[in-house]
């Protein structure tokens, strides 16, 4: 078991539970941790310090990154809002820095951008603008250039772009989401087996990628998250109402499955760390 210095902690906080991993320095995952993410903060941080007191005693951590949903002032280490959790304007960044001790430097950043980041490594020799979208309970995104988040889109958040759906202006989010097809179809992704549903789930996917690829113009989709683990399911669907959407203008770039659908976040804090670094 790894116990010296020089060992890197991932956090990745999700609106129902949080995956804490320890990497070594050359990228080896050595041990994972999964605890329910509470609602109050003050709880979570007891639960952050449980874990790291209990399960993952036996490390002694150089560098921490903390992958959170929602918007990040990077410059203080704040959570300004997150999503699903009820948090707001959190110094999650100082609170994580002063459970760990001193010596260990704590990054913050948008669970998205991280997960689109380690994605965007895995496809870097082939595709260098990637558009990563994270499909779930929500949709979130990243634009990742050159292996490197994009900062005048870091804090982008497409699901709460308003299109118009079934007469109404709505959040893409809250028809294209995973929890879009559980208020609709009272089941999850994982239990959704008939075509027509994955069909009409792939035009409103679609809907909401129209403008993004019109704007973006990126080499490469990849999607993620929950409902991207079950890419297959949709896959088929996706493509022919993006063929549709084609023209001179606007190119469909291949639109590929994460690699690591449910831990890409947590694999973009090592890398995230790893580029900081070299800061």
């Amino acid at each position: 078991m790894y116990t010296k210095g020089n060992m890197y902690l991932g956090i990745d906080v999700g609106g129902s539970k949080t995956l804490f991993a320890v990497f070594s320095e050359d990228g080896q995952l050595t041990n994972e941790h999964k605890t329910p993410t509470n609602s109050d903060y003050g709880q979570f941080l007891s639960d952050v310090r449980l874990v790291l007191s209990g399960q993952l005693a036996s490390y002694t951590f150089s560098h921490c990154c903390c992958a959170v949903p929602g918007i990040v002032r990077r410059d203080i280490g704040v959570g300004v809002n997150f999503g699903n959790l009820p948090w707001r304007n959190v110094p999650i960044r100082d609170d994580l820095a002063q459970i760990l001790g001193p010596g260990v430097k704590v990054l913050v950043e948008n669970d998205a951008n991280l997960a689109g980041l380690s994605e965007a490594i895995l496809v870097h020799k082939k595709y260098k603008k990637v558009l990563y979208l994270t499909i779930s309970t929500g949709i979130g995104d990243g634009i990742i250039i050159d292996g490197i988040i994009d900062a005048d889109f870091a804090d982008s958040e497409v699901g709460h772009t308003m299109l118009e759906h079934n007469g109404q202006m709505t959040k893409w989010e809250d028809f294209a989401s995973g929890r879009a097809l559980v208020k609709k179809y009272g089941k999850t992704a994982a239990e959704i087996t008939d075509p027509e549903v994955w069909a009409e789930f792939a035009k409103s996917l679609a809907q909401g990628m129209d403008g993004l690829l019109s704007t973006l113009h990126p080499e490469v989709v990849i999607i993620g998250g929950g409902v991207g683990s079950h890419f297959g399911k949709y896959e088929k669907f996706l493509k022919e109402e993006l063929a549709k959407l084609e023209s001179r203008m606007v190119n469909i770039p291949p639109v590929l499955q994460a690699k690591r659908p449910e831990e890409a976040a947590i694999y973009g804090c090592y890398e995230f760390i790893r580029q900081n670094l070299q800061r």
